[in-house]
């Protein structure tokens, strides 16, 4: 007889109200997190992060005082800073932020020097100097903006012991820099002897986005097959004319299960792009194929966002793409089925197989005679197949790539001028601010402002995060002043203090973790140190500390002043920039020259990294906009941009005679006016295939290369119809914003269907 899992220990059946009371119990003790495996895991990391935190600070902090550091402090501060979970990241950190220091200590040694008697001069060139790294902060990705962060402030911090005595400006550097070094090495060394190392994470979630993208991609055909095939005539009339008739506001939705199986996803590869870089960081296999692995996770993410609604506008051939998506469907099972061996990914060849094995098929149908509605699911579909090929030959290859494909950063002007303006201006105000009133702690109130600015020039959002960076460093004095009047005065060695600073910081170090507060905790465990007294040796001034605070808290307000009052964001306004680079984008595409043009991988994660930001920009804009309209609207710049290059290649490969080509030339030339009149660029699509399908030939591959362009052709002038507005330069999130009325969704219009 098999045991029963519900049986105690001592045999007998457990009550089934024994979960329940257990859970209540724990519930009672404030033990929560024991009582759900989930909430343990994520207990038992964040424990480990903070024990990691607070070893490394308490060696870091007695280093610096068996050294004679002028501040030993700042060891820890360091600490806070390059501290990250990922063993990678807080190397690629800790790198960066000595290469910041040295640049910054140059820096700051040079203006000192240049403007030591004048202190309008000074102020005036620290402030560029500031604005300038704000601006590159925000053009640099991951920590590699740290490297522009720490040039920022740390002109600041080494400058403010020297201003009572310029003289002393090179001795303060270096006191700094080997505070700073003493810090990262102490961390990058406990973390990498303490971190469990686990190499084949990385390929393990690259392996399971794979899956992931392929299930998406599943559930798509499945449900179009389904559909296609279980509609009668009589309804798919209806839904014809129910298109017809809609709302000229209104854009057609996907199946709720596929936006949610698209959200997940997207937000998983935006995860696995940074942890890439960190694992080349610090694995060498990695390194060796961090190339690769970019390209994949760039197509699997183009692969995502293809399913959007525009695919269902071409789906009024019914019955005549129901054996397409029921053979993509099938295809796409076996792929699920073949991935379920975990080794997969190291003997793709079954599912290369797979994959080739379908693009055969579909080859086949591809050269019959079929209907435009037919051949546009054909080169759809092939196309899916032939983006996933490639994701797994460069998932799973080991060798480097052979193209010249790189994907090059979005640099975002518009954002990088407006956080150096902000830098500028903040560290200006702070500076002459201190000048003007004499200010006895005014070099604080600098450091504060200018470390402040350069930190927030990372976030996606500098003006949302300046009141919880704001927030949560005025919280760190009230807590300073607990510490300096409770803890310190009572120590007597080094035990106790490492104990005070870890009780103290315990509240900043935990809630790091948590989103809603890991900006502002990050801002209360990094300033509050930077606010203690505990220099070598140790001088207890309640004046001066009570000075320090009042002027912590007049810094916290001047830079949600800065921030959100003077030179706030208008994130609608950058939503609508973003919108105008996609659309100039497809435009430079449709007219670059023939040769010598971009490679399409280059151009898909270009606009990849665009979308990302306008979703993100999108989320910040106050309710009245249709985010998922613009989302998917968004989605068929790079659909459109598919066809393109299809259009561009059946230029020149397809054999089409002079006055098809010459159509074909004339219709890709009608992109220039899509900004100004969408309208007429489809109307000109159209207009060139009716052209083309007009002209007769004998010779069957032209025939079918023909239909092929007239399919191409009708297809871009069904996604620009459908969503007119976005590619306007006057579309709605162009207007300028009524208070009184809500923000329309993208204009779309009836899409005028394809013969059957």
């Amino acid at each position: 007889m098999r045991p029963d899992p519900q049986a105690t220990p001592h045999g007998l059946p457990a009550p089934a109200h024994w979960p329940s009371l257990s859970a209540g119990l724990l519930h009672l003790l404030g033990l929560t997190p024991f009582g759900n495996e989930t909430r343990w895991k994520t207990f038992v990391a964040t424990s480990a992060y903070a024990g990691r935190v607070f070893l490394s600070i308490g060696i870091a902090v007695f280093l610096a005082f068996l050294f004679q550091l002028q501040s030993p402090i700042s060891a820890a501060t360091t600490v806070m800073i390059v501290a990250n979970p990922t063993v990678g990241a807080m190397v690629s950190k800790s790198l960066w932020r000595i290469i910041g220091t040295l640049i910054g200590a140059t820096i700051s040694v040079g203006i000192m020097a240049a403007f030591v008697q004048s202190p309008v001069l000074y102020f005036m060139a620290l402030a560029v100097f500031v604005g300038i790294a704000c601006a590159v902060a925000t053009f640099l990705r991951y920590f590699r903006a740290y490297a522009a962060v720490l040039t920022g402030y740390t002109i600041v911090i080494i400058a403010s012991p020297a201003f009572a005595e310029p003289e002393g400006i090179f001795l303060s550097a270096m006191s700094r820099l080997s505070a700073v070094t003493v810090g990262v090495v102490v961390t990058a060394c406990v973390f990498m002897i303490t971190s469990p190392r686990k190499p084949g994470s990385i390929m393990a979630g690259l392996g399971g986005a794979f899956r992931d993208t392929v299930r998406h991609a599943w559930l798509f055909h499945s449900a179009e097959s389904s559909r296609t095939a279980t509609v009668p005539a009589d309804a798919l009339d209806k839904l014809e004319n129910a298109e017809r008739t809609a709302s000229l506001t209104s854009f057609r939705a996907l199946p709720q299960p596929v936006y949610d199986s698209r959200s997940k996803l997207l937000a998983h590869m935006a995860g696995l792009a940074p942890a890439i870089e960190y694992a080349a960081t610090d694995d060498p296999d990695m390194l060796a194929r961090v190339r690769n692995l970019r390209l994949a996770l760039s197509r699997l993410t183009g692969l995502i966002v293809s399913y959007h609604p525009y695919w269902l506008t071409l789906e009024e051939a019914g019955q005549e793409t129901h054996d397409i998506h029921a053979q993509m469907a099938d295809t796409l099972g076996r792929l699920l089925e073949l991935t379920e061996n975990p080794a997969w990914l190291e003997d793709p060849a079954p599912l290369t197989a797979c994959l080739r094995e379908a693009l055969h098929a579909l080859e086949r149908l591809s050269h019959e005679p079929q209907p435009p509605a037919v051949l546009a699911a054909l080169d759809n579909t092939r196309d899916t197949l032939v983006q996933m090929d490639l994701a797994l030959h460069n998932l799973t290859s080991r060798a480097p790539v052979k193209s010249g494909a790189v994907i090059l950063p979005y640099l975002d002007w518009f954002t990088a001028l407006r956080n150096g303006a902000r830098g500028t201006l903040i560290a200006m105000l702070a500076g002459l601010l201190w000048y003007v009133f004499h200010w006895s702690t005014g070099p604080l109130l600098i450091v504060y402002v200018v470390a402040a600015s350069s930190l927030l020039s990372t976030a996606p959002s500098a003006a949302k995060a300046s009141p919880m960076m704001a927030a949560g460093t005025a919280l760190a004095v009230p807590m300073g002043f607990l510490c300096h009047t409770l803890a310190l005065p009572r120590i007597d060695g080094y035990p106790l203090l490492w104990l005070a600073l870890c009780l103290f910081l315990l509240p900043g170090v935990w809630f790091q973790f948590h989103p809603r507060y890991s900006l502002a905790a990050f801002g209360y465990a990094v300033f509050f140190t930077m606010m203690l007294s505990v220099n070598n040796p140790i001088v207890y001034d309640d004046l001066n500390l009570t000075n320090n605070w009042m002027t912590m808290c007049a810094a916290c307000a001047l830079l949600a002043v800065v921030f959100r009052v003077i030179l706030p964001a208008d994130h609608r306004l950058d939503a609508a920039r973003l919108v105008s680079s996609l659309v100039r984008a497809v435009q430079h595409l449709a007219n670059a020259p023939t040769r010598g043009g971009m490679q399409w991988v280059a151009w898909e994660g270009m606009q990849l990294q665009k979308i990302s930001r306008l979703m993100m920009r999108l989320s910040f804009v106050p309710t009245g906009l249709d985010r998922q309209g613009y989302t998917d609207a968004a989605f068929t710049v790079l659909s459109l941009g598919r066809l393109i290059v299809r259009l561009r290649w059946n230029v020149t490969h397809a054999g089409l005679n002079p006055q098809a080509r010459k159509a074909l030339e004339t219709a890709m030339q009608a992109f220039s006016t899509l900004r100004k009149n969408p309208a007429a660029t489809a109307q000109a699509l159209q207009h060139a295939a009716h052209q083309i399908e007009s002209i007769t030939t004998e010779e069957k591959g032209l025939v079918i290369n023909r239909d092929r362009v007239v399919s191409c052709l009708e297809q871009a002038a069904s996604i620009i119809l459908a969503v007119p507005g976005f590619f306007h330069h006057r579309g709605p999130i162009h207007a300028a914003a009524d208070p009184t009325m809500t923000q329309p969704a993208p204009p779309a219009i009836p899409v005028t269907l394809m013969p059957r």
